[in-house]
């Protein structure tokens, strides 16, 4: 008899536990812009500092002048970008030649200077909702840094734009991209996690249980995404 009580306390406890998993996923899934547009302004402004330290004797000082001067008009434009209100309407004009001035010195340009500028572009068109060229600008950010901590960062915020206009294929692609940089952890962790998840949206549920579980291997003191891999693993193993 207490054999088979506790036997169903498991059972309860391993549904809770599912259960919980699954509304963290599905906040996750439905939350994901704001969580990782938060995730990357932190990272971008550390990482930024840093690469900006390193690359600045390598790299002419106008790139960087330029850099300043770009990110400063995007900020007194940010307002107006995406918005439909007649002030916003009359400074499109401001946007357009701001990408295009972007665009130009990217295809100039080399390294961090030119990942920086599509990495503003980016940001352009996910506030405009265009979410195939955000994911572009993205993804040439991160080839343009490859060789810096800002790739990883850039493969993956260019994973969550495809996966906004639904190209769940480069969407993984991308995730696997940005966690091929294993020492950026903060990154890599959740890449690794992400594409357990899409591979559960594509209800390949093999691909998805060796994701998480490599997942658990790697990584398996990781306070949250640990204990997420291990309850989808619990729930797709039933």
């Amino acid at each position: 008899m207490a054999a088979s009580q506790d036997k169903q306390d498991q059972t309860l406890r391993r549904a809770d536990e599912s259960t919980t998993a699954e509304k963290l996923i599905d906040f996750i899934q439905k939350n994901r812009r704001l969580l990782f547009a938060g995730f990357f302004v932190i990272i971008v402004a550390l990482v930024g500092s840093l690469i900006g330290l390193t690359v600045r004797e390598r790299t002419t000082t106008s790139a960087f002048i330029m850099i300043d001067s770009f990110e400063q008009r995007h900020a007194d434009l940010s307002f107006y970008i995406g918005n439909e209100a007649i002030e916003a309407l009359l400074r499109q004009g401001e946007i357009t030649a701001l990408l295009e001035e972007l665009a130009l010195f990217a295809a100039r340009n080399s390294g961090f200077p030119a990942a920086r500028a599509h990495s503003i572009r980016a940001a352009i068109f996910e506030a405009q909702g265009r979410w195939p060229e955000a994911e572009r600008a993205w993804t040439a950010a991160g080839v343009s840094a490859r060789r810096t901590y800002f790739a990883p960062i850039s493969f993956f915020n260019a994973a969550v734009a495809a996966e906004e206009h639904g190209d769940l294929a480069a969407a993984l692609d991308l995730y696997s991209r940005a966690l091929a940089y294993e020492d950026a952890v903060f990154t890599a962790i959740r890449a690794q996690f992400s594409i357990g998840r899409l591979h559960e949206a594509k209800n390949d549920t093999e691909a998805a249980l060796a994701a998480y579980r490599s997942l658990l291997s790697r990584w398996p003191m990781d306070p949250l995404f640990s204990n997420l891999a291990q309850s989808r693993i619990l729930l797709l193993s039933d």
